[in-house]
């Protein structure tokens, strides 16, 4: 994915424009580390519960305790996503980023289940707020 096309997703997703169908795990992450390195107006482990809530709603989904906005792997996400840029020179751009995490751990949609075992993090507990990980400790 090029710099414009994370831009174009990032803005689409924050527009509440985005297709559902793009909004895929490679999205999430790019709409992230978008919103991360080029928006330094967005505070994403702040701004992106309620960006997320409103664009699941804006394509029809809902938000409750088994499906939509998930703040857990959320904050998680984001965690991960900044020791990822931490590792990188810090002039990379978006695309090279996402290049990197996807080739991590990170790029499995499952990566989660490494920290937290499934019941844990599909918990509504864990929808609703942050449920510290049962198996390990996120890296720090």
């Amino acid at each position: 994915m090029t710099d414009e096309e994370m831009e174009a997703l990032a803005e689409g997703f924050c527009a509440c424009t985005l297709p559902k169908v793009a909004w895929t795990h490679v999205a999430h992450f790019a709409t992230a580390l978008w919103l991360i390195l080029k928006r330094p107006d967005v505070q994403p482990e702040r701004d992106m519960p309620d960006l997320i809530r409103r664009y699941n709603e804006s394509v029809g989904g809902v938000n409750s305790d088994t499906d939509g906005y998930h703040e857990t792997i959320t904050q998680a996400s984001l965690h991960m996503a900044r020791l990822l840029l931490a590792s990188l020179p810090g002039d990379v751009g978006p695309s090279t980023a996402l290049a990197a995490l996807m080739a991590s751990s990170l790029g499995d949609k499952d990566w989660p289940f490494a920290y937290w075992s499934r019941e844990r993090l599909m918990s509504a507990e864990a929808r609703r707020g942050w449920v510290e990980p049962d198996l390990k400790p996120l890296p720090a």
